[in-house]
């Protein structure tokens, strides 16, 4: 019988995407807090934060009281101690009177304690980091409410960084798609076992295909330029020396359009920004926008009527497709859900979650990502 363990995890800026990633990894994901949610796991590790793209950290909670956890210390180093207060109401000035009142107790244990400054209530996951707060005598409590809990990882955003701009072929007039999105499109696959094949119909510079080359994933990409089949290849190349994550098998890359390739091996699972239309850079006008939309939905309609016929039921399929911001500060949506149900796919839907909630963007970015998870009937 397994035994299930709680954790929780610090969401990162696009919390609901964050959840639905967690939703598609682990079970009885719930939402506590605007930038917080619970879940559990059988696994007898701790969740890898590495893995997920959305999540800033993840901690354990504390189920004993906090006096009778910090008798639990070791007895060398000295003890950092950092706040993260959650609670409805809380203030910059609770936190560090709540820091101070456990550092007293820390201090009549034998401890020599610091505390980790913070201008706010909640220490950013960069401060977390440079301090090291998630080991023996590093530690950082989050608290909401009356719950407690021990911060078991937190996110190395220059890992991040450098996954995304020392990649030796870069190219910004075919949009900059963030490794930790590219990630989160994998994950809202599942849980799918190493070695599966991972396709990437619109590889672009092969940002999808790296995050799932750290994933252990046999890797497939094809793309209408082979110019960027050649930079894809260029940086999967980098990034098995760099990381030290060679591919299972060699990748399989091509030059070739989505609406009417024949894929062979059958992939197991799909991830892919599909084509986002001409860049812009500020709200289109009615007829600009009309254009794009139409030949976006040509081309991701034919793309996935294409694909439903060469890939095996319930297979997982995660797109990101364009929405374009206008001038009362909304996001247009290509709105073809229905369209893609009728090309025999299931349109998952997430708990407590919203199609609507699943976009992708930057403040006042013209151009977002609507991210939309299938899986073939």
């Amino acid at each position: 019988m397994y035994t299930m363990k709680k954790y929780l995890a610090v969401l990162g800026r696009q919390p609901l995407i964050s959840v639905a990633e967690l939703e598609s990894l682990y079970q009885n994901v719930q939402l506590i807090a605007p930038s917080l949610a619970e879940f559990e796991t059988t696994a007898d590790t701790p969740p890898d934060l590495d893995r997920l793209g959305g999540s800033l950290k993840i901690a354990e909670p504390i189920t004993e009281p906090l006096p009778k956890f910090w008798q639990k210390l070791p007895d060398f180093g000295k003890i950092s101690l950092g706040i993260s207060d959650y609670s409805r109401g809380t203030n910059p000035y609770l936190t560090q009177r709540e820091a101070l009142k456990w550092k007293r107790v820390i201090t009549k244990l034998g401890h020599n304690v610091r505390v980790v400054p913070n201008k706010t209530a909640i220490l950013s996951s960069a401060t977390s980091f440079h301090n090291k707060l998630f080991t023996d005598t590093h530690i950082e409590l989050i608290k909401n409410g009356k719950k407690y809990y021990r911060v078991l990882a937190v996110q190395d955003i220059n890992a991040y960084t450098k996954r995304d701009q020392a990649r030796p072929a870069r190219d910004a007039k075919v949009g900059m798609l963030p490794p930790k999105l590219a990630q989160i499109l994998i994950n809202l696959c599942g849980n799918m076992p190493t070695k599966s094949i991972l396709l990437d119909p619109f590889c672009g510079t092969g940002v999808v295909l790296q995050e799932g080359l750290r994933l252990g994933f046999n890797l497939y990409g094809t793309d209408l330029n082979q110019r960027m089949i050649d930079y894809t290849r260029k940086n999967l190349e980098w990034a098995a020396v760099k990381f030290q994550t060679p591919a299972p098998v060699q990748p399989i890359l091509d030059q070739g359009d989505a609406q009417n390739y024949q894929w062979t091996p059958t992939p197991d699972l799909i991830a892919c920004e599909t084509y986002l239309g001409p860049p812009m850079s500020q709200p289109p006008v009615d007829i600009k926008l009309k254009t794009a939309k139409q030949e976006c939905r040509s081309i991701i309609l034919s793309f996935l009527k294409n694909l439903a016929s060469q890939i095996r039921p319930d297979t997982p399929v995660t797109i990101a497709v364009p929405a374009w911001l206008r001038p009362d500060g909304q996001y247009e949506r290509l709105n073809i859900l229905d369209e893609i149900e009728n090309l025999r796919y299931n349109v998952v839907r997430f708990k407590n979650l919203r199609q609507k909630d699943l976009l992708y963007h930057r403040d006042g970015q013209v151009v977002a990502r609507e991210i939309i998870v299938l899986r073939k009937k």
